[in-house]
């Protein structure tokens, strides 16, 4: 069976894709920070997400919330590029005009999810860092950092901690491609359902609440591994000295997920999921609604039809 790797549906769906989260994330960034400064900062009390924002402006400038912007953008626009060029690229190649099922997309799903990770890590690893330096901590724990951008941090990254580092937080990073994968099963089941065989676009509401609903179930069932991630990226954490990279892999999120429980219950692996939902579900369900409708209207131009084109 061909395997044909380029094709410009697959280009108009990455691109819809990555200017749409784009968008979404820039208008909800506020509550990506509460949610990163509540699972990194282990001392800080979990409040509501306005509250924490409140104590963050008042505690380093109003524009803080908006810390990291630039770098998290950057990373989101080529992840998300890299995840719908390949989740659409395989369906198609995979399915060759036929119909869909949620097992297909899962396994599609977590394929792409997968190649994803691999190549953008890194960017996710700077764009961490970068966000939260120059945060005051309630943890005295916690080192500072002094990147002057991107490409800097780069720099010191590889050379004070080695180029692994830059993978750090892959292995759960891996397991959380069981996110995106969920989210799309969902989303695309749903979008079945709602059709019911018959070809038509969905109105904006159907598609702001179905992509909603399968952002909440999978962003729930994962979060414990999410905040593991989070720390990981940091950096700022005891690795295991096993000598199988599987292994200290393996330990290490034993260890944090055993330490956060032991410390702060079976809810500290929960911290902050109040501000992730908030900001994951409106984030995931605005980047849909976008990404439907500009690939949509570039299927038009293109004198293609909207549905069929989407293979699903």
């Amino acid at each position: 069976m061909s395997f044909e790797v380029f094709s410009y549906e697959s280009l108009v769906h990455a691109v819809s894709g990555a200017v749409g989260s784009v968008t979404a994330m820039t208008v909800f960034f506020p509550l990506d920070t509460a949610r990163l400064r509540l699972q990194v900062d282990e001392k800080r009390k979990a409040k509501s997400a306005p509250v924490i924002l409140a104590e963050i402006i008042k505690e380093e400038g109003l524009l803080a919330p908006y810390r990291g912007w630039f770098p998290v953008i950057c990373s989101l626009c080529c992840s998300n590029f890299v995840y719908f060029y390949s989740f659409h690229s395989l369906k198609a190649n995979w399915l060759k005009g036929r119909q869909s099922a949620p097992s297909t997309d899962l396994i599609i799903g977590i394929v792409a999810g997968v190649v994803n990770v691999l190549v953008t890590t890194p960017l996710w690893v700077v764009n961490t860092r970068l966000k939260l330096q120059g945060s005051k901590f309630c943890n005295t724990d916690i080192h500072p950092t002094n990147y002057s951008g991107i490409l800097d941090a780069f720099v010191q990254i590889i050379r004070d901690e080695g180029v692994r580092a830059l993978w750090n937080g892959t292995f759960p990073s891996l397991l959380l491609v069981l996110n995106p994968a969920i989210q799309f099963m969902i989303y695309e089941g749903l979008k079945r359902q709602l059709r019911r065989g018959v070809p038509r676009e969905l109105s904006s509401v159907e598609v702001f609440i179905i992509s909603a609903v399968a952002k909440a179930v999978a962003t729930t069932v994962t979060y414990p591994l999410q905040t593991i991630q989070s720390i990981l990226r940091f950096g700022q954490f005891s690795e295991s000295t096993d000598k199988s990279r599987l292994l200290s892999s393996l330990r290490t999120v034993k260890s944090l997920l055993a330490n956060r429980v032991r410390k702060y219950g079976v809810l500290g692996v929960f911290k902050g999921l109040e501000a992730k939902l908030l900001q994951t579900v409106l984030t995931a369900a605005l980047m849909f609604l976008l990404y439907e409708k500009i690939a949509s209207c570039t299927f038009r131009v293109m004198g293609l039809n909207p549905v069929h084109s989407k293979r699903r």
